[in-house]
């Protein structure tokens, strides 16, 4: 299996073949066909480089794609795991898996193509060398090295500037600097020597720095600035075949990175961007990035016949009649075919497939009956196979991966006529499931684990579920793939297409992420059985760490229905004392075990998402107090917190703009609200009176961090009194935590806190603290990191009336939903200050 999973990899990675993925399939008009010719003979190639989804320019991609038809992609070292998710729950993990999504929405947008690292999104840095010993420099650069071979730009474009350590983002100024190594490394045989059984060494001609007003620190000193120095594009190009300006598809593109809130508004009109050269020499044209570059067919040995026809196919296209160009597109792929196997011969063989497909009017698709299946399990395929244009096209046979089917049909397809097959078919027993390739396996903070160097940089996991057909066109055989895709009638959406899956016959899930014990009492834990297939059967148990018990040891389930679920009940019982752990919940059928959680992200502007996440969660024994009982919650950017506050026994309400303007809100114990809520809650803008009003009459009110940009309510006004909201942020989660009030209630009731409740913290301390507040706060505490004077607005408390007032910048939004024992016992701290402890 390993022996053919290579070979496939081998066969999508390099050998160009073209495939259509499991969204609505794309039906280019005759606009997009010419564009498409006019592409076909240009042989030049662009990298951008930088650290995260939304660092990419759009505008510059678009250009390069559309206007200078160069084979352009974006290098984002990571998926963006360490952000905030404006429009849904998800984070780390599977939030990169929606970004990498948007990224690749992205792209289908602006034309680019879509390259990663295996470099995690840890977190803010503050320093590159801080990001490059948590990245791991060599593997990182390793793959930076590789996404050049394999891409052989011409020309590579940094976003940021490699010599501003300690000024930005250190993942930013990284990622600059690892480029640089990578163009000195990769044209050298003895550098990752192993990646050149599958690729060679390349050695691009020029390498930008991608400046702009945000470098030079304002509008005013970037116009002052000498640019005489500096390649300068107009991007703002208008394409009349589209009816659009480069920068409007710039700004669709932009518009994909939902989950980030970069929606844009498209303009119009003349727009430069400027490329400060690196390495390489300048062209002459500033205005002309590839000046001087061979970009044409004469660039491959025996191209030089292939670009003189391909000219005579673009100068005589009929945008009324595109299968006229057929004949000559035949000719031209016959050529490229017979080429020696070679980086352009890949790119452009693949290119005029699309374009010979379009021209035909050719549609060809295989839907499977059920969007998951299982190994050994069968299905039912369809194939419909059509082409729309008086062209003698003959479908030769179509093969079905890996299902084993290989149908020979030998007919000509009649102009118009659809046709149509079904077989039932058997998923082999040794397929392996779908998953994210880079999830698969446990990394380490900073870098994701992917063993395979052919799965490394792709954007996704290669579809095993695929079609091939076989043509004869214009005497030429051509083999054009698809993924098999599920496909369905949504009454408001209409055809609805998602990805195939190879899936197991049972998932195993736990009814919380964080089990917390406060005493050494016993608790239920629930694992919900579900099945993949139907008519399953077998035991499910639950695995707890060392030193607790559980009980039974295991319950033998049977579930009939495929997707139907059961639900098992365990007492786990805690050892004496500090303790914390992983449980697991682990299925049995047939003598093999299976521990997965089936998570689907599904999100319209993105296919569905299917993760297999490992069934465990974090069982914590703690000391806890705590005082009240029910809180309400206003969300914000999406956090875990009402979660784990059930978790640790509150009663927490959901809160919406008509609870606030009730005025309903004195059985609240603590109103919390969720972090960024004052940047993305409406609600805010009008209830913050009343979320005052109710502190005054008694409650307390937990504000979560916010930035300090595009605020619904003034940092001003959104406490009784004033305080302002910086970019201060502690990123070392290590850092000392001070006690600048030891005898304050926060730290002492109903929890006495100590240094060790800040052990154990993930990614960060805390981000946006406020930097000035009035005489009326408290301030408990203060950190920093290392080098850096100290930080003392993590935590703002005041008393306001008869309640209290809290702001705090500290990460329990990433703290709590990963079990951290201190955290809950500062958080329910907060939560009951003032407030009386019932015996």
């Amino acid at each position: 299996m390993k022996q053919w999973r290579i070979l496939f990899f081998v066969f999508v990675c390099f050998h160009g073949i073209i495939s259509v993925r499991a969204q609505t399939p794309k039906r280019m008009n005759s606009s997009e066909i010419q564009q498409a010719i006019q592409k076909l003979n240009f042989l030049g190639s662009a990298l951008y480089i930088a650290a995260h989804p939304d660092d990419e320019n759009t505008r510059l991609i678009a250009y390069l794609s559309n206007e200078v038809k160069a084979n352009t992609a974006y290098l984002s070292l990571t998926r963006g795991d360490g952000g905030q998710n404006l429009i849904g729950p998800e984070i780390e993990s599977l939030l990169g898996l929606i970004r990498t999504q948007e990224l690749l929405a992205a792209r289908r947008v602006d034309g680019g193509n879509q390259l990663f690292s295996r470099a995690n999104d840890f977190g803010f840095s503050k320093h590159p060398d801080e990001t490059l010993k948590i990245w791991n420099k060599d593997a990182v650069l390793s793959d930076v090295v590789w996404a050049i071979r394999k891409w052989q730009p011409d020309i590579v474009i940094n976003r940021f500037d490699h010599r501003t350590p300690g000024r930005t983002h250190g993942h930013h100024t990284a990622s600059a600097m690892l480029s640089l190594d990578a163009c000195g490394l990769a044209p050298k045989a003895d550098a990752y020597r192993e990646q050149l059984q599958y690729v060679s060494t390349w050695t691009p001609r020029r390498v930008f720095f991608n400046t702009g007003v945000f470098f030079f620190g304002s509008r005013e000193e970037f116009e002052k600035a000498d640019k005489s120095n500096l390649a300068q594009v107009d991007v703002g190009v208008y394409y009349p075949v589209l009816g659009k300006s480069n920068t409007e598809i710039a700004a669709e593109s932009r518009s994909m990175h939902k989950c980030q809130g970069f929606g844009s508004t498209g303009v119009r009109g003349s727009e430069m961007e400027y490329l400060e050269l690196l390495k390489g020499d300048m062209p002459t044209d500033k205005s002309n990035l590839f000046e001087g570059i061979n970009t044409t067919w004469t660039r491959v040995q025996g191209g030089a016949p292939i670009g003189k026809l391909l000219a005579s196919v673009e100068s005589g296209f009929d945008p009324a009649n595109p299968a006229a160009s057929v004949p000559q597109l035949m000719q031209a792929f016959r050529l490229i075919d017979q080429l020696p196997d070679g980086y352009w011969k890949r790119v452009k063989r693949a290119e005029i497939l699309e374009v010979i497909k379009a021209c035909l009017g050719l549609f060809q698709e295989v839907v499977v009956a059920e969007p998951t299946l299982t190994p050994g399990q069968q299905t039912t395929l369809r194939m419909e196979v059509i082409q729309r244009t008086g062209k003698a096209v003959r479908l030769e046979r179509v093969a079905f991966i890996p299902f084993g089917r290989d149908t020979a049909f030998n007919m000509s397809l009649t102009v118009n006529q659809r046709l149509n097959w079904s077989a039932r078919v058997t998923l082999p027993e040794n397929t392996p499931f779908t998953n994210p390739y880079w999830l698969n396996e446990q990394g380490t903070l900073g870098l994701y684990s992917v063993e395979e160097q052919l799965l490394r940089g792709l954007p996704e996991t290669p579809r095993q579920g695929r079609a091939v057909f076989y043509y004869l066109i214009e005497g030429v055989s051509v083999a054009i793939s698809s993924d098999i895709s599920f496909k369905k009638t949504d009454p408001v959406a209409g055809e609805v297409y998602r990805p195939f899956e190879v899936t197991p016959p049972v998932y195993t899930r736990l009814d919380s992420k964080v089990y917390l014990f406060p005493d050494d009492g016993s608790r239920t834990v629930q694992v919900v059985v579900r099945a993949g297939k139907p008519g399953i059967e077998g035991n499910v148990r639950l695995e707890v760490p060392q030193g607790w018990s559980v009980s039974p040891a295991a319950h033998a389930f049977r579930v009939g229905r495929m997707g139907e679920e059961a639900t098992f009940s365990f007492q786990v019982t805690p050892p004496d004392g500090q303790s914390d752990g992983f449980c697991r919940a682990v299925a049995e059928i047939g003598g093999k075990t299976y521990a997965r959680s089936l998570v689907e992200i599904a999100y319209d502007h993105i296919p569905v998402q299917t993760v297999l996440a490992e069934a465990r969660s974090r069982m914590v024994r703690i000391a806890l107090e705590r005082a009240g009982s029910k809180v309400g919650y206003i969300a914000g950017a999406g956090d875990d917190i009402p979660a784990s506050l059930r978790a640790i026994g509150y009663d927490v309400d959901m809160l919406d703009g008509s609870d606030l303007q009730a005025g309903s809100l004195a059985s609240y114990d603590a109103v919390i609200t969720g972090v960024r809520a004052y940047n993305t809650n409406d609600d805010l803008r009008f209830g913050n009176a009343q979320l005052l009003e109710y502190v005054k009459n008694g409650g307390t009110l937990i504000v979560q961090y916010n930035t300090n940009t595009e605020l619904r309510v003034p940092s001003s006004e959104i406490g009784p009194y004033s305080f302002r909201i910086s970019r201060d942020r502690v990123t070392v989660e290590e850092a000392e935590m001070r006690f600048l009030l030891p005898g304050h209630a926060v730290l002492n009731t109903p929890n006495k806190i100590s240094a060790s409740d800040f052990e154990g913290w993930i990614q960060e301390r805390g981000l946006y603290f406020p930097d000035q507040w009035d005489p009326a706060f408290a301030a408990p505490l203060s950190c920093n990191d290392p080098g850096e004077p100290a930080l003392n607005g993590a935590l703002l408390i005041a008393p306001y009336g008869k309640g209290h007032f809290c702001y705090t910048g500290l990460s329990f939004f990433r703290e709590l939903p990963s079990g951290v024992p201190g955290a809950f016992r500062l958080f329910t701290n907060i939560i009951s200050i003032g407030k009386t402890i019932k015996p």
